[in-house]
């Protein structure tokens, strides 16, 4: 089965589409390549859920405000879920507590990953960072320009959050606009990132664990350099698969619903064994993690993309590096070189 998809365009900022009865989707903009956000608001009967919030910014708060007039006036913001910490979707989760009461929902590695960066403020990329892009080879002119520069703060896109919030677990059931959703909690994109598999109908809020027509970036930082995002995706792409089916309206983070979870998940995994086979066989000569751009992504990444591309190449280089397939050793640049083992 390919994808069905049951709308062909999003709807208009400010717009609202009814994807089932009372779950709603709206669409808000993002100041990058990826240049928007899903965002869903579901009919309590005496309150209105929302998952996901978008950026923080006066445009996006705007947004809201106007959003909340027009469509949500008529009863409180009862509650804000969070699928996982990245700022597109946490980014106005304390605005939201502050500014309407509303009670805060996440895994807790979510919220303390949230509150842990929203509190770290850097002038300059720090001494860790500056190693980890040179180890992943970057080159010499980015790298001064990057290391003299005001590097991205989460604070910057993701406003302040109060003390407190409700954890949500992996296999806990919730009730959601009277129906009943099981959580699953995936990772590899994101630490502890929630699902929301409705049992009274097939719908599935999937955040960016599950997009239809790109794979979710799996990056490694100086922040846990050695980390296998690869393996945790792998692994949760398959513990999700039998649990799928071809009715289940997936509601992702990003693109459009769409039908055909399960061969969308076969795809994920098989796009991700295809690239470390193209990787392996690129390996035979010592290659950086920038040197394997061209392999991994089968075009010329742009530079507003050259960090999502040094993050995930770093990140398949650990997956086959821990898998012990191949060898690692610093160069005289102070770079790692990879190569197969013999």
């Amino acid at each position: 089965m390919t994808l069905d998809y049951p709308w062909n365009s999003a709807p208009s900022i400010g717009e609202r589409i009814e994807v089932s009865k009372g779950i709603f989707w709206f669409r808000l903009p993002l100041p990058m390549a990826l240049d928007h956000v899903n965002v869903y608001v579901i009919d309590e009967g005496d309150s209105w859920t929302i998952i996901d919030t978008g950026f923080w910014s006066k445009k996006t708060q705007s947004i809201w405000s106007d959003i909340k007039e027009k469509w949500f006036s008529d009863k409180p913001i009862g509650k804000v879920i969070v699928t996982h910490h990245h700022p597109d979707h946490v980014g106005l989760a304390g605005w939201f507590q502050t500014e309407f009461k509303a009670d805060l929902w996440m895994s807790r590695t979510a919220w303390l990953m949230a509150r842990m960066l929203r509190l770290d403020y850097q002038k300059l990329p720090t001494e860790e960072t500056i190693n980890f892009w040179r180890r992943a080879g970057m080159d010499d002119l980015i790298l001064n320009e990057r290391a003299t520069g005001k590097p991205f703060n989460f604070g910057d896109s993701v406003h302040e959050m109060p003390l407190g919030f409700r954890r949500i677990i992996d296999g806990e059931k919730i009730i959601l606009g009277n129906r009943s959703w099981i959580v699953r909690v995936g990772n590899g994109h994101a630490p502890e990132h929630l699902t929301l598999w409705c049992e009274d109908e097939p719908i599935v809020i999937a955040g960016d664990q599950i997009i239809s027509s790109i794979s979710p970036n799996l990056g490694v930082y100086a922040t846990e350099p050695d980390a296998d995002p690869v393996q945790e995706w792998l692994t949760s792409c398959e513990a999700f698969l039998p649990f799928s089916n071809d009715k289940q309206l997936v509601l992702p983070g990003h693109k459009l619903p769409f039908y055909g979870l399960p061969h969308r998940l076969k795809q994920l995994i098989e796009n991700h064994h295809s690239a470390l086979k193209r990787l392996v066989a690129f390996l035979k000569e010592p290659q950086t993690a920038v040197d394997c751009f061209p392999v991994l992504f089968n075009r010329k990444i742009s530079d507003n993309e050259y960090g999502l591309a040094l993050v995930e190449a770093v990140a398949h280089l650990n997956h086959l590096y821990r898998k012990k397939i191949v060898k690692r050793e610093l160069n005289s640049k102070g770079a790692y070189v990879y190569t197969l083992k013999n």
